[in-house]
């Protein structure tokens, strides 16, 4: 059973990591974003309250995306674990996520931090921006994200610091280097890829 978390600012690859994690230790991972999309695309009773909100442009509330992430992790594919990505985002969701997963007899293993340099995320974004051509992505902009991501999860960050769940792995590099980084943090922690598990098993 492998319940884990990723965290890290936008343009240090937790995307790429993610789906890197899901292959290697054989769970799905948990896209709040996706899951919005998923419920919206198949006009859910919870994804048409979600396209309300999002086309009047407001927040979805916590109680909202706390419903749609139970009813995502109670699906058969999350039953042997997951990599939450997008969530819990506000102390209340962390709250509510501690209490799913103990009323299911479940808990979190880890969460992996990925950490950058902001400076370097930051000429490493407007370069991109620039190369593409994204006008909207000014250095200013990007800026402004890596604060509010700062703001938002910082405490997060310390309430599982506080528990010896935080794993940091420096998230600059290859992408098969910071990949590496992950999978060996893990393992030190107990934390085996699918392949290994199947063998210590048999």
């Amino acid at each position: 059973m492998t319940r884990m978390l990723i965290v890290g600012p936008p343009g240090a690859g937790k995307g790429t990591q993610a789906s890197r994690i899901t292959g290697t230790y054989g769970i799905p991972d948990i896209s709040t974003g996706d899951i919005f999309r998923a419920n919206i695309k198949n006009q859910t009773p919870l994804g048409v309250q979600v396209k309300a909100i999002v086309d009047a442009g407001d927040y979805v509330p916590d109680s909202l995306t706390n419903e749609l992430v139970k009813n995502r992790i109670a699906e058969e594919d999350a039953r042997a674990g997951f990599l939450l990505d997008g969530y819990p985002r506000t102390l209340e969701q962390v709250h509510y996520l501690d209490e799913l997963l103990h009323a299911n007899g479940q808990k979190l293993e880890a969460v992996i931090q990925l950490v950058a340099d902001q400076e370097e995320i930051v000429s490493r974004l407007t370069k991109r921006a620039q190369e593409q051509g994204r006008a909207d992505d000014s250095e200013e902009a990007i800026r402004h994200r890596q604060q509010v991501y700062l703001r938002e999860t910082s405490p997060l960050v310390d309430v599982y610091r506080e528990r010896g769940l935080l794993i940091e792995v420096d998230g600059l590099g290859e992408i098969d280097e910071v990949a590496e980084r992950i999978k060996s943090a893990l393992t030190e922690r107990g934390i085996l890829p699918a392949s290994e598990r199947d063998e210590s098993v048999a």
